[in-house]
């Protein structure tokens, strides 16, 4: 139950209870029901600016995104070099097809874990000019 209904639900039981309007304790009761009241408007008006500031926020988000995608574009987005790939290597030795990752390519060489056999290679981008790595100047 929502504070609102919960609020209205015990003004129903204080209006059920016939009290005294004259009394003491029945001018207490609604003075605490009037303040339970403020704070549910208070509390509603909070709500409803937290969703607007929330709003706010996704919208700046959505712009602070494209800015990022504007400024901070990878110039280098077409060459296939500097992604982080995996590549087929077949052993000389025993023919066992091995898969690698650009770690690997970096270091040079690796051992087949198949044969243990070391095996050497020189990666150069095909795409000269391509990007900043160092195969590609």
């Amino acid at each position: 139950m929502e504070t609102t209904e919960s609020l209205g639900y015990l003004k129903g039981l204080m209006d059920g209870l016939d009290l005294d309007p004259n009394k003491k304790e029945t001018k207490v009761f609604n003075a605490i029901i009037s303040v339970l009241e403020n704070l549910t408007e208070d509390i509603d008006d909070m709500t409803e600016g937290l969703e607007l500031v929330a709003d706010q926020i996704d919208k700046v988000d959505e712009d602070l995104a494209d800015l990022e995608d504007f400024v901070y574009e990878d110039d280098y987005d077409d060459c296939d070099c500097c992604d982080d790939e995996e590549y087929e290597v077949v052993c000389p030795c025993c023919g066992e097809e091995i898969v690698v990752d650009d770690e690997t390519i970096e270091q040079g060489k690796f051992e087949c874990p198949n044969c243990g056999e070391v095996l050497e290679f020189d990666f150069d981008c095909d795409d000269e000019g391509c990007c900043d790595c160092e195969d590609c100047e």
